[in-house]
């Protein structure tokens, strides 16, 4: 028998992926071989992968040297409790997706398959790496590769001008942010030449450069996360992907991000200031509400999760910004309760996001349409499809007894606890936070029954709709995985918080897993069972006790049997499709209340038109007041620079004379 590490056992599964890849190479236009058996396989080796970080959570750190890489820089990797977490996702998630994946891709439809399969498989294999890596250089290597290949996934569809935009938009922001991470490791290595995580653990820098370090970080992360004023790609690069891609990188590449920030704030900085806590938190509520508001107004069913993936981004940066004012003030207990509320989260969001991306992706190739506009009633056509998506909406919207629930709960739970905190002014204003983020999730759920009412409920509002078929049987398997495990961490949050324990134990030094499971596994405990506690499953019985005494008393006793009779309609009997709500309309409330946070542009018809048509716009500030302004004045200094080049001999001459002069001037001084 090998005796191999359970880091080993990962890079095996790396290589796998890899060989996967390149024998969708070898059957470059074999679709049904590449689809039907590459991808299950990949999926399968998902589930490999979520059982060695399984495996690996709560276990002594292991680590690795891998002969590649440049003379004398070598790739060092390291499994801790940290990296192992994020690789239970990957895997997690990376199964139902790629055997959803199985059924969903079509022949003939941009990429050649076997392209596709392996930039699929390399994706997956960059986001591993990129959460072992354990020095600045092999982490920026699988960073790039993450990027460059979530690029040509996205840009699959490459004929289409608007996917060549998007994904041109999305390779800029992510190269943006990736030099602000290598700066934030060339601060991080304080001079010394070792890029190595362990060298820069070892270091203590000052508050100046660890606040250096800090902001380089967040910027850099923040981009690929989706932060705001950075989140401009995001809602373009959604709905250009296809919906498998849409899933992975919103449930799981973003989290990468969210990885490299605790990594750096809490693994390799020492120094923390109560301040770096305060900024994310802003940043983070600015983010989560500027998110769930344009997810509101959407009528682009792939634009409208894309917001809401912003929206969640928010509130994990926020709460990742209350842990560190806990931490900053030696407050390791409140510490590990908001951590953890961050890193369940980030568990929630990663299945219910992906699960609902996946169900789009079953709409679009059933109807052809994006456009909620067009859609309706196809739960009587796709019931499957719909009882499942219907699960990640009462997921994304928070609703008991689901996973969304349990996070943003313990979220709130910790800002209930920061009276305790030594400074008055926190105080005061994280109350205020607490109410804003209630607001947030309202407003969250209030999307999510758009999304969902607007797709699945009334009538279709195309005669093509009555044609469209429900899921096949690998998108119908991918999509259960994930929907089960949006019920099972509602239903039993302290299994995860028994996981999770482990990395908020490494990270600040307290965990809640002891507190919580004092009182049993009925009931989810976060400080003492007087002031908090919630039992989802005592909560899910009284809802279907609920359930059966109303049909009882219903059913059997007051109308005594079964009648059925044609709706009231508000008496009109020919109700048609035409007479139900619009996207639009469903998002006029919030569209008003919030039109500050939007660039309206309306087209308003007048009586003398003979086609009259009422259009509203709405497009991001952001474009306007920062991204247009920049790509103008790099215009302009990119047409003077341009001008340097003449094409003729003698002026590329006097340039050379002149830089000569200009050296020797130097030499002289």
């Amino acid at each position: 028998m090998l005796n191999w590490l359970t880091i080993d056992w990962i890079l095996l599964v790396i290589v796998v992926w890899l060989l996967i890849g390149v024998a969708g190479i070898v059957a470059l236009r074999r679709f049904r071989f590449v689809a039907r058996v590459l991808f299950p396989i990949g999926g399968f080796v998902c589930l490999s992968l979520a059982g060695l970080a399984l495996q690996a959570l709560g276990n002594t750190p292991e680590t690795a040297i891998l002969p590649i890489g440049l003379p004398q820089l070598p790739f060092h990797l390291r499994l801790d409790n940290l990296s192992a977490f994020f690789l239970l996702l990957i895997g997690g998630v990376g199964a139902g997706v790629s055997l959803f994946a199985a059924g969903y891709f079509r022949k003939g439809a941009g990429t050649p398959p076997g392209l596709l399969c392996l930039e699929y498989h390399i994706f997956l294999a960059s986001m591993v790496l990129v959460v072992l890596a354990d020095d600045a250089y092999a982490f920026m290597v699988a960073w790039e590769t993450m990027a460059l290949s979530s690029f040509f996934l996205v840009t699959a569809n490459h004929k289409v001008p608007e996917v060549q935009k998007a994904g041109f938009l999305y390779l800029l922001i992510a190269h943006i942010g990736a030099i602000a991470i290598l700066l934030c490791f060339g601060v991080l290595q304080a001079n010394t030449g070792d890029y190595t995580f362990d060298n820069m653990r070892a270091m203590t820098l000052t508050p100046f450069w660890a606040s250096t370090a800090f902001l380089l970080a967040l910027f850099g992360f923040g981009a690929k996360a989706g932060m705001l004023p950075l989140h401009i790609w995001l809602p373009e690069a959604h709905p250009a992907a296809p919906s498998p891609v849409s899933a992975l990188m919103s449930a799981v590449m973003l989290k990468t991000a969210i990885y490299g920030l605790l990594r750096i704030s809490f693994d390799l900085l020492h120094t923390h200031v109560w301040w770096w806590g305060g900024l994310l938190l802003a940043l983070g509520l600015l983010t989560a509400l500027f998110g769930v508001v344009f997810a509101a107004v959407q009528t682009d069913m792939k634009r409208l999760l894309a917001y809401s993936s912003i929206e969640n981004i928010g509130l994990l940066l926020a709460g990742m910004g209350l842990t560190l004012i806990f931490h900053a003030y030696q407050m390791p207990a409140l510490a590990a309760l908001s951590l953890t509320a961050v890193l369940y989260h980030t568990a929630s969001h990663a299945f219910f996001k992906s699960l609902l991306f996946l169900g789009t992706g079953s709409v679009l190739h059933a109807t052809s349409e994006r456009n909620l506009g067009r859609l309706g009633g196809l739960m009587h056509f796709m019931p499957w499809v719909a009882w499942l998506v219907l699960i990640g909406v009462f997921a994304s919207s928070g609703l008991p007894p689901f996973s969304g629930f349990v996070s943003e709960w313990l979220l709130l739970q910790s800002f209930l606890f920061t009276p305790g905190l030594p400074d008055s002014f926190l105080n005061m204003l994280i109350p205020i936070v607490a109410a804003m983020i209630a607001l947030i999730a309202a407003l969250a759920g209030y999307a999510m029954v758009k999304f969902f009412g607007v797709i699945f409920l009334g009538q279709p509002r195309e005669e093509k709709l009555k044609e469209a078929h429900d899921a096949g049987i690998w998108e119908k398997i991918g999509m259960i995985w994930l929907a089960a495990w949006c019920i099972a961490l509602g239903l039993f949050p302290n299994f995860l918080i028994g996981l999770i324990d482990s990395v908020t134990v490494s990270l600040v030094g307290a965990g809640l897993a002891q507190q919580a499971q004092s009182s049993g596994w009925l009931f989810l405990v976060p400080s003492s069972i007087e002031r908090a506690s919630f039992a989802p499953l005592l909560f899910l019985l009284g809802i279907a006790l609920g359930c059966l005494l109303a049909y009882v008393l219903l059913r059997r006793l007051y109308h005594g049997g079964l009648r059925r009779a044609a709706p009231w309609d508000c008496g009109h009997p020919w109700q048609t499709a035409r007479m139900q709500d619009t996207a639009e309309g469903f998002g006029q409330p919030i569209r008003q209340m919030f039109e500050p946070f939007m660039r309206l542009t309306r087209k308003i018809p007048t009586p003398f038109d003979k086609e009259p048509v009422y259009k509203v716009t709405i497009e991001d500030h952001f474009w306007f007041w920062l991204y247009l302004p920049i790509a103008k004045v790099i215009e302009f200094v990119a047409g003077q620079v341009g001008r340097l080049q003449q094409g003729r001999i003698s002026i590329y001459l006097l340039y050379s004379f002149i830089t000569l002069l200009f050296m020797l001037f130097l030499v002289q001084k």
